[in-house]
């Protein structure tokens, strides 16, 4: 009878511990049909699309309940080219998980510290009010970046994100210099030997407003205009069928848009992007338009500055699953795509 009431306290024990970790799978497919100034007609599928609506992707995640309101887990994610099937890589960056592998620890009183590669503090501060969902085609990320820098992502990063304040958050992210050589140019602004690097957000999220202020910068960097501060700062402001948004964009070493045709290095870019997204049931209809105060070329000096536009359209079919038709122009070029996406 003892033995078996044990066994019984050890399977509820070992019940319970099992209750409190979770671990799933999720993705997306996303392809489309593109069209690309100077070439022809082709599917558009996997890592840098221009005009797709996001990269495919499969990822696994995991959260463990550690009891006090403190909480452990990670994040793994990879690419995968709908065309081929095949895993891949971008922006130079190899490997089965070159989008996203980190561990995590925190709680919503302790807020959240990470180690790992990850999309980076500015990312998000830029994506909080960006209007198409940090799509490969947003004219803010193919213009200005997000929040400038040469990458969304940062290699070998240590993050800290704060609780929640009454919608206000800030998050730090740091890379040691050491780190910054190793990952090269991929990740971090063109040029040679670059110190350490500190990116940082803070965002205010409440009812209807969403407004942030980003920045970041590489220590030391090797590069035309040095170590440079790139930063950003916007907003939005949801009335429920109808969202505005706006922001300032101040980068550096700026090259984006290096998919397209005509692309080039930009030394200087600076610039102010305004839109708004129309609601009506299952559609939704998206116009963003952002226009130059300053551009200077890979050699320092000005040209002319250049208006660029973006329209979109998406039809929700279901929760997860939509279509979209979207049109950019940027910097000279004219760029379509017409996809569908299924999130699950």
């Amino acid at each position: 009878m003892k033995k078996s009431l044990i066994a019984l306290a050890v399977l509820s024990v070992s019940g319970a511990a099992m209750a409190q970790s979770a671990v799933a799978m999720y993705g997306l497919a996303d392809a489309s049909l593109i069209k690309l100034q100077g070439q022809r007609a082709q599917m558009g599928s996997g890592s840098g699309s221009v005009m797709t609506n996001l990269d495919s992707r499969l990822g696994v995640k995991g959260t463990e309940d550690m009891g006090g309101g403190l909480k452990a887990g990670f994040d793994f994610q990879t690419r995968l080219s709908l065309e081929t099937g095949a895993v891949i890589g971008k922006n130079a960056v190899a490997g089965v998980w070159s989008p996203m592998a980190k561990v995590w620890v925190g709680g919503d009183s302790w807020g959240t510290f990470m180690m790992g590669r990850t999309l980076t503090p500015s990312y998000y501060g830029v994506a909080a009010w960006e209007l198409t969902g940090s799509a490969n085609y947003s004219l803010i990320g193919k213009s200005y970046g997000w929040g400038g820098g040469a990458n969304s992502r940062n290699d070998s990063q240590f993050g800290y994100k704060t609780p929640n304040f009454a919608g206000f958050t800030a998050e730090l992210g740091y890379i040691t210099k050491a780190d910054v050589q190793n990952a090269g140019t991929t990740t971090f602004v063109p040029g040679g030997a670059n110190g350490a690097k500190w990116d940082v957000n803070a965002i205010y999220k409440n009812g209807p407003i969403t407004a942030s202020v980003v920045a970041n910068k590489v220590s030391k960097a090797a590069n035309l205009n040095g170590s440079k501060v790139n930063w950003v700062i916007g907003g939005k402001y949801n009335f429920g069928s109808f969202i505005v948004a706006a922001g300032y964009h101040n980068t550096y070493n700026n090259n984006n848009n290096s998919n397209l045709a005509k692309s080039q290095l930009y030394a200087k870019r600076n610039g102010v992007t305004v839109g708004g997204t129309v609601l009506i049931g299952a559609f939704s209809f998206t116009a963003d338009i952002g226009r130059d105060t300053k551009l200077q070329d890979a050699g320092g000096r000005s040209i002319s500055k250049r208006t660029n536009v973006l329209l979109e359209g998406k039809y929700n079919l279901s929760k997860r699953t939509f279509i979209y038709l979207a049109g950019l122009r940027l910097d000279g070029t004219n760029n379509y795509g017409l996809g569908l996406q299924h999130n699950f």
